[in-house]
């Protein structure tokens, strides 16, 4: 037994000079030349492929298939402790006698240089030689454990990873899971224990998962929870290596070591392992160091009387002989069964090809962002081609768009009002005064609200002609960035005043100078007063209700409030033949009159339902009245020249409508001068920050491209 430890202590010693030259050989290799990169560590590109298998594959059923050692253990059996033995560095929270680890913790073991531990979201390292930043390291780990915590939960399935290099450490990747409860306390979820249970059989389940079982050996084994769940897990524990914790208390409380020699030999606990180990960790004081917990170990191990009396073997006691074991299992079951998910990998590649030539024949196989880039080229193009529309076409849009924001103010507040005056001094003055008044305060404003209009409404144009050619994918995506390029532009304010000035000057201007003019402005006249006609006649119709010949021809009936409107109008009627200058307004006589008449007929309406009836009917009378005088005016250019239209005819309304042409040209000028040389430009620059703004977003680019063409692509990118 004495050359045995003493052959044991000069292999630790060899062992520990290894360990130097290891790290002098990896800091050689670090600063070999400036340019050259360190190349990553097998271990370390293992453990990447099982964090990017868990965001790819969202059902887990590849990436559980994939080797690892998971840790599991009754509470306060010492499975973190392990862990950290390990890992050679105490790198979790703990709590004396509660629940520390509430969510599972993925470690990554690798050699290295520096003792050094890292999360896998974050570019921080945590130097493990200084107390300092293991205490940082521990709060930092409780903290992410806590912020995965669900409300109402005590504890989360969501993995946290981390990785810890160091000189001799042994390459592998363990998951250190929530400890086995037997009691729910009152500030624990109700249904804590049986998450915790689930979350363990769920990482046990895996097949390649190799499971390291951590059992107290100071408490009587019946007490066991995890023991048996492993059995039912591996019952042929062909993946299973079983740890005994605590052999300082159990060997000091325990009358029979025969008890401790059926443990680890495999006849006591209802299940079957690879391997039987006996540890220690510490005395279980949380300033021990992992040096200090070592020594005690192999200190406890080489004065044991299990050791002496050969209960326990060399080999299977100590840490540092469970790491190795645990290493080596796990490389071996990695090696087996990365060729088999490599071949699962091909069938599948080999099915997705398959399934895109079938179902996509010539078309190529962009993903997510390919098909983004190349939906932002064809948005773009259809901005250029704004810079194509002719400069006609822009004023001719443009004042289109002014004359349907203001016509109605036109005709309601300035020539309606204005005809009623009687005669041609006081309808100038009206007209001067209202003009004015509407150039000073809204006409500006309407016709910048008219300029939007016609750019967005052409821009849109140009879409929709693109979406009619392109790929259809490409819709949602195209009507998202154009409908938020719109809400975002506005016109710029800067011109605003120079167009007020502008358009004030030429309503200010009265003076017809050729027969041209004076016929685009019959035209411009005529051209309104048939376009409100039409308005008032949809007004009449919805009140009136169908015509006689509708109601034979397509079987339609009028409502009783229709019927009345029917009556009145017919009174009505009566009273604008009888005066055909009629005022706009009734007076009390006439609606009296009217109500009077329908009474004799059997119908009451009250005077507001008159009223109400009279507007419409008037407006048409007054319209088609002045669409007749308009014709008249067609030849009274120059009675209008020579100054003698007073005494023949009234064509005051052509120089008015004159003057509102004139505005309109000039102000369509104006705003086309701005959306060519400037507001065109804006939009360009708003629909790219639209489109940088969507390409950083996934969420939205996962909403707006979707079908099996843009999930397929993806699949195979992957």
């Amino acid at each position: 037994m004495e050359i045995q430890l003493k052959y044991q202590k000069e292999l630790e010693k060899l062992e520990k000079d290894n360990k130097e030259l290891k790290k002098q050989l990896l800091l050689a290799k670090q600063h070999r030349g400036p340019n050259k990169t360190i190349k990553k560590t097998l271990i370390d590109m293992y453990s990447e492929v099982l964090d990017e298998l868990a965001d790819y594959d969202t059902s887990y059923s590849l990436h559980d298939q994939l080797p690892r050692v998971v840790v599991v253990g009754d509470q306060s059996a010492g499975k973190t402790s392990v862990l950290e033995m390990i890992a050679q560095a105490r790198i979790f929270p703990r709590g004396a006698g509660e629940m520390m680890t509430r969510a599972p913790v993925k470690v990554t073991l690798s050699e290295g240089p520096y003792h050094v531990a890292q999360f896998k979201d974050s570019d921080r390292e945590f130097d493990l030689s200084k107390e300092e930043d293991l205490a940082n390291l521990r709060t930092e780990v409780e903290l992410r454990m806590k912020r995965t915590l669900r409300k109402g939960m005590t504890v989360s399935n969501e993995v946290i990873s981390m990785t810890v290099k160091g000189p001799g450490l042994q390459r592998m990747v363990l998951v250190d899971l929530p400890g086995i409860i037997s009691t729910v306390t009152k500030d624990m979820a109700a249904d804590t224990r049986e998450c915790i249970r689930k979350m363990t059989e769920h990482h046990m389940a895996n097949p390649n998962a190799i499971i390291l079982c951590i059992q107290d050996g100071s408490v009587d084994a019946e007490r066991s929870n995890v023991t048996d769940l492993v059995a039912q897990v591996d019952p042929s524990g062909k993946r299973t290596i079983f740890v005994l914790t605590k052999v300082d208390l159990a060997e000091e409380n325990m009358a029979d070591p025969q008890r401790i020699k059926k443990i680890l030999s495999g006849k006591l606990f209802p299940m079957k392992a690879l391997g039987y180990f006996a540890v220690v960790t510490g005395r279980g004081r949380k300033d021990e160091t992992i040096q200090q917990i070592k020594q005690y170990e192999e200190q406890f191990f080489r004065s044991s009387k299990l050791f002496r009396d050969s209960v326990l073997s060399s080999g299977q006691v100590t840490t540092r002989n469970l790491s190795m074991a645990v290493s080596e299992c796990f490389w071996k079951m990695v090696q087996e069964t990365v060729e088999q998910q490599a071949d699962a990998f091909k069938a599948t590649r080999f099915n997705l090809e398959t399934e895109w030539k079938n179902t996509f024949p010539r078309m190529r196989e962009l993903d997510r962002d390919e098909m983004f880039e190349k939906a932002r080229g064809e948005i773009l193009d259809e901005v250029v081609n704004l810079s194509q529309v002719s400069a006609k076409d822009w004023e001719s849009l443009l004042a289109d768009k002014v004359w349907h924001r203001i016509s109605s103010h036109v005709f309601d507040n300035i020539f309606l009002p204005a005809a009623q005056t009687g005669n041609s001094k006081s309808y100038n003055t009206m007209v001067d005064i209202r003009l004015k008044e509407w150039a000073e305060l809204q006409l500006a404003e309407r016709s910048i609200e008219a300029g939007t209009e016609a750019l967005q409404q052409e821009f849109m144009r140009f879409m929709e002609n693109s979406n009619k050619l392109s790929d259809p994918v490409f819709r949602p995506l195209k009507e998202a960035v154009l409908q938020e390029a719109l809400r975002r532009h506005s016109w710029e304010n800067k011109g605003n005043h120079m167009l007020r000035m502008i358009q004030m000057n030429a309503l200010q201007d009265r003076n017809v100078t050729d027969k041209q003019q004076w016929d685009s402005a019959i035209k411009f006249l005529e051209k309104g007063l048939k376009e409100r006609i039409e308005t008032t006649d949809k007004v009449l119709k919805e009140m009136l209700g169908p015509s006689t010949k509708e109601r034979w021809l397509y079987w339609r009936s009028t409502t009783e409030e229709q019927n009345k409107r029917n009556y009145v109008k017919s009174e009505l009627e009566k009273l604008l033949y009888s005066n055909y200058t009629h005022e706009p307004v009734l007076n009390g006589d006439e609606i009296t009159t009217v109500r009077k008449n329908l009474q004799r007929a059997g119908i009451d309406v009250s005077p507001e339902f008159v009223r109400e009836t009279w507007h419409p009917i008037y407006k048409r009378h007054f319209l088609n009245n002045s669409l007749s005088n308009t014709y008249e005016c067609r030849k009274a250019f120059y009675l209008y020249h020579q100054g003698g239209l007073e005494s023949e005819i009234d064509c005051h309304d052509v120089v008015l409508f004159w003057r509102l042409e004139r505005m309109l040209n000039i102000t369509a000028n104006a705003l086309r001068q701005q959306v060519m040389n400037r507001e065109a430009r804006r939009l360009d620059k708003i629909i790219k920050e639209v489109l940088e703004d969507f390409s950083q977003d996934n969420e939205k680019k996962l909403q707006l491209l979707t079908g099996r063409r843009v999930t397929l692509a993806e699949e195979l990118s992957e």
